[in-house]
């Protein structure tokens, strides 16, 4: 995993608190200025157990939205994660901070990682690619029919492993 230097930091790029280096256990994170350009792979996670809880951007998580925590995107971005042993593929908003436990790359909410097929497992190799500006816009230019298609209420605790979300 590559972690930025503090020389990757440029100080001012932003003046939101939780786009300003941290601590959390000891280690130093420094966010990037931007995510244009950004791709790693490794490993993701999922959590919903935090429902309700507030992001590092003070918004309320729900599993059921298309979020994510990374350590060092700036925020809020928008990346699109794949499932590198199925290839499935979703975007999501990075809205918060984490994951702090051991090599993982991204947590994504329940949701997400059930719509790249590794809910059931906890963990998967996956791919994050930050989307370009094109990307987004093309993503908000959907037809409201196809983003409410996307996204199901679900709860970690309501779903039933193996019923699919939104279409898989």
């Amino acid at each position: 995993m590559n972690q930025p230097s503090q020389q990757t930091y440029q100080s001012g790029s932003t003046s939101a608190p939780y786009n300003k280096p941290y601590k959390v256990k000891g280690a130093t994170y420094y966010p990037l200025k931007t995510a244009i350009g950004y791709r790693e792979e490794g490993i993701a996670s999922w959590y919903g157990s935090e429902s309700g809880d507030r992001t590092a951007m003070g918004t309320r998580f729900l599993p059921q939205n298309l979020t994510a925590a990374h350590k060092t995107l700036p925020l809020p971005s928008r990346v699109r994660v794949t499932n590198l042993s199925n290839g499935r593929s979703v975007e999501v908003l990075v809205n918060d901070r984490g994951p702090f436990k051991g090599n993982r790359l991204i947590d994504l909410s329940y949701a997400a990682a059930w719509k790249l097929g590794y809910a059931a497992n906890g963990s998967a190799l996956v791919e994050v690619e930050a989307l370009t500006p094109d990307d987004i816009a093309k993503l908000a230019s959907r037809p409201a029919s196809v983003a409410a298609a996307d996204v199901r209420p679900v709860s970690p605790t309501a779903a039933p492993v193996g019923t699919p979300l939104g279409g898989l």
